[in-house]
């Protein structure tokens, strides 16, 4: 076979990476094949989900593991040198390395995307190949690193042995702040959203800094026991003997790793702060989870400690910094080293997608007021007046909307899966409990089979059942009301079902309680997961913040002097006011007056309409008109660029076929759904080929071949085709090897024109 009629796994094979190896590149530790980038979007349409196309780059070079240096992207030889170097580019740009290659066998083209480069672009011969060492001296020349800092960014990760690598953000993250801390930057935040592994990322770092020696001595700082003891047992778990739990207000100073809650450190009287028995200059570095939720507040105890160990560097993690005119988590530590949002873990496939039920209740549009004089089921004189969505179930509960939020939600499980893990959201505990009660009473089967299908999880009951609610392999809790126990740093990796009965203002708090369903679990089959609005929180979808950058206001006050204490202090204070009285009325009926879904495609836009409207309208988007289509159908030389491209844009072929309930080719329902044609299934299409006898200028195993790959078509569409590597799977390996198959058709590019003939013979219109 010529160079031209080889395979690119062929080129691959044997031009490529001999190349690359005799350049000093090894095999093991600094070459990635098929390196995948993305997993591919999830997305979801009912029960029925598919994933989109992944990101795999052909080659990722490593200079140390975790460490990546270099993108090369190959192509056959019937494309020029350099005809993989946009897509190469499109990879160095998520892995942010200043270096491509493109390659068809002939040599290199070769982008150096480095300031200081002398040529941007130029072809290098096969034998001219870099070395990793080359590679590193011009990028750590061009980021002007000293001796030390170099290697410090280069120390290794810690590694299990099995050679799995971070994802490829973590790794950005992981890289980015080690250098910042190498470059003396000791106030550091990193963004990144809820289900992303940020407490893997604190470990590599702190795991690479550790081991250099750079720190010795580490705290790191949660505001939540489940969070730490996770931590300890899941991802800091390598550090062994050298980590301890701080707890019973007792300190050892003969640790190395330290882990703790801030409320078990510190306290209102001055005996309680116990982090002061370690010296200020103790810890070289302190990591503070959730740093959102008080650690940039001037006056928080997380900022007591903060200040106190002023010396140390410090890093706060959060999904979600905190932007207010009092509290500011950028003024604090500064803007964020890398940011990894909600929408880009969705889009790479790495987080679970959502769809939104919106429930408009009539009493939470129109208001009620009590008839004058009217007393609530406690006896208590009702105060007159106006009450609202903002006032049900804070001061006054309509204990009819209580039970019909339980059966809407009962009836959604019902739908579609009474065992899938429920979190709903609850104003306070006291709705909270009501909201257990009533849910109770609508799955009293439920809760005859086992009486923990609904609990209560609050700080003030329930907290028992927290560890079985997370825990994937549990069926039982199911379903859990709550108020802000479960809001954050939770890890219900198999929570499908979002409930929101709580009035959300903070853009904050919105985004935690969101990322309490964006993990995916495939053991568990959670890909995606549902969020039933009872209470309008979810136009927060809508606020360009949700997934932005957040706007600082933050209004730092004046250093005011400390308030001497009063030497004669009133020996009478004023009393405390009683609480306000919550009415409860149990006799006003509440009805639903709208329900609808929202599903959101890839740009995060909400998808109001159904999915055959949806799909219509983007292939009207993206085709002209039925002939525009068949035109640009038929000019493909690969049919399927033309399904992932429309695949990337949220149009469900999986999902759109198996609703249709038959194998039809994604050919067939473009033309249906966009412009009414009548569809035939790909088992008729293959059946139209042969009654055409339209094999018969082809010799005896070329046709055997091709009737093979009409068989495939008919199984599994267009994309197996059109991939040569179908020659070596099952029927074709008893036709022959794949060089004798090609052989048979007069080469690769006759073969290669023979699969397009017959997808020409598949898409036609002669009966």
């Amino acid at each position: 076979m010529t160079k031209r009629e080889l395979s690119e796994q062929d080129i691959r094979d044997m031009y490529i990476t001999p190349a690359v190896l005799d350049a000093g590149w090894d095999k093991f530790t600094q070459i990635r094949a098929e390196y995948q980038l993305t997993r591919g979007r999830v997305m979801v349409s009912g029960r029925l989900k598919t994933r989109g196309s992944s990101k795999r780059a052909d080659y990722v070079l490593f200079y140390k593991p975790g460490v990546p240096l270099a993108v090369i992207e190959a192509k056959d030889n019937t494309y020029p040198v350099g005809g993989g170097l946009q897509q190469g580019a499109e990879y160095a740009q998520m892995l942010e390395v200043p270096f491509v290659f493109s390659s068809n066998g002939d040599g290199f083209l070769f982008r150096n995307s480095l300031p200081n480069a002398d040529v941007y672009e130029k072809e290098i011969a096969l034998e001219d190949f870099p070395s990793p060492q080359q590679l590193w001296d011009w990028w750590s020349a061009a980021k002007e690193l000293t001796p030390a800092q170099e290697l410090l960014v280069t120390q290794d990760y810690y590694s299990d042995g099995s050679g799995k690598l971070p994802r490829y953000y973590q790794a950005l993250a992981i890289n980015k702040t080690v250098e910042a801390i190498a470059r003396g930057q000791n106030r550091i935040l990193l963004v990144m959203a809820t289900g992303t592994g940020k407490t893997y990322t604190a470990f590599q770092i702190i795991w690479r800094l550790w081991r250099a020696g750079a720190k010795k001595r580490i705290l790191f700082l949660a505001d939540r026991n489940i969070l730490v003891d996770q931590t300890m047992t899941n991802d800091f778990k390598p550090f062994g003997a050298a980590m301890t739990k701080i707890r019973n207000r007792t300190t050892d100073p003969a640790y190395e790793i330290y882990l703790s809650l801030y409320q078990a450190v510190t306290g209102t009287e001055e005996e309680r702060n116990i982090y002061k028995q370690f010296s200020p200059d103790f810890f070289d570095l302190i990591v503070v989870d959730e740093c959102h939720r008080g650690s940039a507040a001037d006056d928080s105890n997380w900022r007591d400690i903060l200040d106190y160990f002023k010396g140390a560097t410090q890093i706060g993690l959060t999904a979600t910094p905190k932007e207010t005119k009092d509290v500011s988590t950028t003024h604090y530590f500064g803007d964020p080293v890398y940011t990894y949002s909600l929408k880009q873990g969705i889009d790479d496939g790495f987080l679970a997608p959502y769809q939104v039920v919106r429930f408009d209740l009539d009493k939470d549009l129109s208001g009620w007021r009590p008839p004058a004089g009217m007393r609530d089921k406690h006896g208590n004189l009702i105060e007159d007046r106006e009450y609202n969505l903002r006032d049900f179930d804070r001061s006054l509960v309509l204990e009819q909307r209580t039970k019909l939020v339980a059966q809407k939600v009962t009836e959604f499980l019902r739908e579609t899966d009474p065992y899938a893990k429920t979190i709903v959201f609850c104003e306070d505990t006291d709705h909270a409990d009501r909201m257990r009660r009533a849910l109770a009473n609508e799955n009293a089967d439920l809760m005859r089979e086992d009486p923990r299908y609904v609990v209560e999880i609050t700080s003030e009951r329930g907290k028992d059942y927290l560890d079985d609610f997370i825990f994937p392999s549990s069926r039982y809790p199911v379903i859990a009301t709550t108020s802000k126990l479960l809001t954050t740093g939770v890890d219900a990796q198999t929570c499908k079902v979002i409930v929101l009965d709580q009035r959300i203002q903070s853009m904050t708090e919105f985004k935690q309680i969101i990322g309490r369903g964006t993990r995916i679990n495939e053991d568990q089959d959670k890909f995606s997961f549902t969020v039933l609005d009872f209470k309008r929180a979810t136009e927060l979808f809508s606020d360009p913040k949700f997934d932005g950058d957040p706007e600082v206001i933050y209004e730092p006050g004046p250093t005011d002097p400390p308030v001497p204490p009063d030497p004669n202090p009133d020996p009478d204070p004023p009393p405390v006011p009683e609480p306000r009285t919550k009415y409860v009325v149990h006799n006003v009926p509440v009805t639903v007056t709208a329900r609808r879904e929202i599903q959101y495609s890839k740009d995060g836009t909400p998808i109001t309409e159904s999915l055959e409207v949806y799909t219509r309208n983007t292939l009207h988007r993206e085709f002209d008109s039925l002939d525009d289509f068949l035109r640009r159908w038929n000019a493909a030389q690969r049919k399927q660029v033309i399904i992932d491209e429309l695949k990337d844009e949220g149009v469900f072929f999986e999902v759109l076929a198996a609703e249709y309930g038959q194998q039809l080719d994604p050919f067939d329902l473009i033309c249906k759904l966009a412009w009414g044609q009548p569809p035939l299934t790909r088992r008729e299409r293959a059946a139209k080929v042969r009654r055409r006898d339209a094999f018969t200028t082809y010799g005896e195993q070329a046709q055997r071949v091709l009737n093979a790959l009409l068989d495939k078509y008919a199984d599994q569409g267009v994309g197996p085709i059109e991939d040569v590597q179908v020659l070596k799977l099952e029927p074709f390996q008893h036709l022959g090897t794949p060089l004798e198959i090609v052989k048979a058709f007069g080469g690769k590019a006759a073969y290669e024109a023979a699969v397009r003939d017959l997808e020409t013979q598949l898409y036609t219109d002669s009966a």
